[in-house]
C-alpha cells in the first residue's frame, strides 16, 4: 500500500467536499430560499448561526486536506493500482460522512426542539445524504430555526454529490489513468453488461453530463409545475440522485399535485436506469433501450406490481384508492419510488393492506438497473439468479447438458458470474439477518409506541375500570404486541438503510422517522448505508489487515 499516494489523494477529496460546501452559503439569504406556498416560513435576516457553521465546516475540510496533500506531496506521478484504487473508494466514503456532518454539528442543527443533533446523528444525516438512503433524524424541516435554510440545502447537495459518486466525479475531474476504472467500479455496484468506453475519464464525464443535465430539465419543470427555486433545486438533487430528501416533513405529499408525481415518477425511472445505457440511446440508437434486457424487467416489474396493489389497495378500500386514476398515481409512484430506491412519498402507504406493505418491503432488495444512480441489489442481479436457478434446475434431470448462461440472447463466457452472483445474494442476505439481530437484541423497546410506561398506563386504567379483570392478560398481550412491532420495525429499518431505500415500515414509515433510534443504532444504520451504495467488497475489503500491508 502507497500510503503517501492515498493521502495525497484523500486531500483532494477533502478539499472538493469542502469547496462544495460553499454553493450552500448564498441560500442563508433572506428572500433566496422562499418555499412554496403562502403557510412557508421564511428567514427575514442572514442565518448567521448556518453561515458560520459552513464557513468553519470549509476550513477544517481545507485545512485537513492540505495536511493530507503535503503529507503525500512524494508521491506525485507515482502509479495508482487497484489497490490505492479500493482503499481511495471507501475512505472517501467514510471522509464524506465525517466531514459532511460538520454543518449539521457546527450550526447545532435541532432533531427536536431545543435538542440539537449529536454528532453520530449528523454523521447519520451526511451517511444518509451522500449514499442517497434519504432516511433522516430531523424531526421538523419546516421550522428554519430548528434546520436553517442554508443547511437544508447542504442536504440536498450531498443527494447530487453522492448521486453518480464522489470518486466517479473525482475521475471526471483529474483523470487516474487506468486505476480510474478500478475506482468506478469499486463505487458504482452492480455487475457491467455494456462494454466501457475507451477512456475512463471520459465515461465518467459522459455520465456527469447525463446527470447534470437531467437534474437542470427536472428543476425547470418543476418551477413550471409552480415549485419556488430552493423546492426545485432541492428535489430535483433528489429525484436524479434516488435520494428522497425533502424541505417538508411530508415529502412531495406536500404539493398534492399530479402533475408534479407523474414528472417525478418519469425522472426516477429515468435515475434507475444504466447510465451507459442512457448514453448509448441517446447518441446512438434509442432501440438500445428497448433491446436491452434490465430495462424490460425493470419496467415489468414495475408494471405488474403496481396493478397488484392496485387492486388490492381497491379491494381493501385504502386511502387515496377511491378511484383507478388515484389509485394508479399513488402505487405507480410509491413502487417506481421504491424499486429505484428513491424513498419519496406521496401518502403513508404504512397504512396500506398487508399484500401493498410486503410488496414494498420485498421490492427493497430489487433496486434500480446497475449503472444508475439507484441502489438495492440491481435488477440485473436478479436476472442473473433467476437464469442461474433455472440452469441448476436442469442440470438435475438432465446432469449432461452444458447450456450456456445467456444475457439479452448473447451467451457470457464469464464462468465466475455464476458463482459470484448466488455468494453476493448469501452475503447480503447474511450481513441482513446479523444486522436485524443486532438491533433487535441491543435496541431499547421505548423506541416503540407500546413502551412499559404505556403497557403500565393501559392495565391501569383497566384496573379502574374493572377491578375484577385480569390486568396481567393486558399487559402480556401489550408486550407480545410491542415485540412483534420490534421485530418487523427492526427488518424494514434495515432493509430500507441497506438498500438505501430511507423510509419503511413501522416506526421508520413515510411520515416518521429515525430519531427515535439509540445511538448505538443509528451508528449502525451509518455502516448499513455505505454498504449499501458502495460496492460491498470494496467496504469489507477494508477490514482485513492484510490489505493495509506496504508493498
Amino acid at each position: 500500500m502507497n500510503y503517501r499516494l492515498l493521502c495525497r489523494l484523500l486531500g483532494i477529496v477533502c478539499v472538493l467536499i469542502g469547496g462544495s460546501m460553499l454553493f450552500s452559503l448564498p441560500w442563508a439569504l433572506p428572500g433566496l430560499a422562499n418555499r412554496t406556498g403562502a403557510e412557508a416560513p421564511g428567514i427575514e435576516a442572514v442565518e448567521w448561526n448556518g453561515v458560520v457553521a459552513l464557513l468553519g465546516s470549509v476550513a477544517v475540510c481545507a485545512l485537513f486536506g492540505a495536511i493530507l496533500i503535503r503529507t503525500g506531496r512524494s508521491s506525485k506521478g507515482a502509479a495508482l493500482f487497484q489497490k490505492e484504487a479500493m482503499a481511495v473508494v471507501g475512505l472517501s466514503w467514510v471522509l464524506a460522512t465525517v466531514l459532511g456532518a460538520l454543518p449539521f454539528w457546527f450550526s447545532r442543527t435541532q432533531i427536536r426542539p431545543g435538542e440539537p443533533v449529536t454528532f453520530i446523528e449528523s454523521m447519520f444525516e451526511a451517511q444518509s445524504g451522500f449514499s442517497t438512503t434519504g432516511a433522516t433524524v430531523l424531526t421538523n424541516l419546516e421550522n428554519p430555526d430548528m434546520v436553517p435554510y442554508c443547511i437544508l440545502f447542504w442536504r440536498s447537495s450531498t443527494h447530487f454529490l453522492g448521486g453518480l459518486g464522489i470518486v466517479v466525479l473525482f475521475v471526471a475531474i483529474l483523470g487516474q489513468g487506468s486505476a480510474g476504472k478500478a475506482m468506478m467500479r469499486a463505487e458504482m455496484p452492480g455487475p457491467t453488461k455494456e462494454g466501457s468506453m475507451p477512456r475512463m475519464q471520459a465515461t465518467a464525464w459522459a455520465f456527469a453530463g447525463i446527470y447534470i443535465g437531467l437534474n437542470l430539465i427536472l428543476i425547470l419543470i418543476y418551477r413550471i409545475e409552480g415549485m419556488s427555486m430552493f423546492d426545485a433545486v432541492c428535489h430535483g438533487f433528489g429525484t436524479m440522485a434516488t435520494g428522497g430528501f425533502s424541505t417538508w416533513n411530508a415529502s412531495l405529499g406536500h404539493f398534492n399535485s399530479a402533475a408534479i408525481d407523474y414528472t417525478t415518477i418519469v425522472f426516477m425511472i429515468l435515475a434507475g436506469t444504466n447510465f451507459t445505457l442512457l448514453y448509448l440511446s441517446l447518441f446512438d440508437s434509442p432501440r438500445r433501450l428497448f433491446r436491452d434486457t434490465e430495462w424490460r424487467f425493470y419496467l415489468g416489474i414495475i408494471g405488474v406490481l403496481s396493478a397488484l396493489i392496485i387492486f388490492f389497495g381497491m379491494r381493501h378500500h385504502d386511502a387515496g384508492f377511491d378511484t383507478f386514476s388515484s389509485s394508479l398515481r399513488y402505487s405507480l409512484f410509491q413502487v417506481v419510488s421504491v424499486i429505484t430506491t428513491t424513498g419519496y412519498g406521496t401518502g403513508d402507504f404504512d397504512n396500506w393492506n398487508n399484500f401493498g406493505r410486503g410488496s414494498l418491503l420485498l421490492l427493497m432488495f430489487v433496486g434500480g438497473c446497475a449503472g444508475s444512480t439507484g441502489g438495492g441489489l440491481k435488477v440485473i442481479r436478479h436476472v442473473l439468479f433467476y437464469k442461474i436457478l433455472l440452469l441448476e434446475v436442469e442440470r438435475v434431470h438432465h446432469p449432461r447438458v452444458v447450456r450456456p448462461l445467456t444475457l439479452g440472447g448473447s451467451p457470457t463466457e464469464d464462468q465466475e458470474l455464476r458463482k459470484s452472483i448466488p455468494v453476493y445474494f448469501c452475503l447480503i442476505l447474511g450481513i441482513f439477518i446479523a444486522s436485524w439481530l443486532i438491533l433487535i437484541t441491543f435496541e431499547p423497546s421505548t423506541t416503540w409506541g407500546a413502551d412499559l410506561n404505556r403497557i403500565a398506563a393501559v392495565a391501569e386504567v383497566m384496573e379502574e375500570a374493572d377491578p375484577a379483570a385480569d390486568s396481567n392478560v393486558t399487559r402480556r398481550e401489550l408486550k407480545e404486541h410491542t415485540l412483534d412491532e420490534k421485530l418487523l420495525d427492526c427488518a424494514s429499518a434495515v432493509a430500507a438503510t441497506l438498500n438505501n431505500i430511507g423510509p419503511g415500515l413501522g416506526v421508520t414509515g413515510p411520515t416518521k422517522n429515525y430519531a427515535g433510534f439509540s445511538q448505538g443504532g443509528k451508528l449502525l444504520f451509518v455502516w448499513l448505508m455505505m454498504l449499501g451504495r458502495v460496492e460491498v467488497f470494496s467496504v469489507l475489503v477494508l477490514l482485513m489487515p492484510s490489505f493495509w500491508r506496504r508493498f
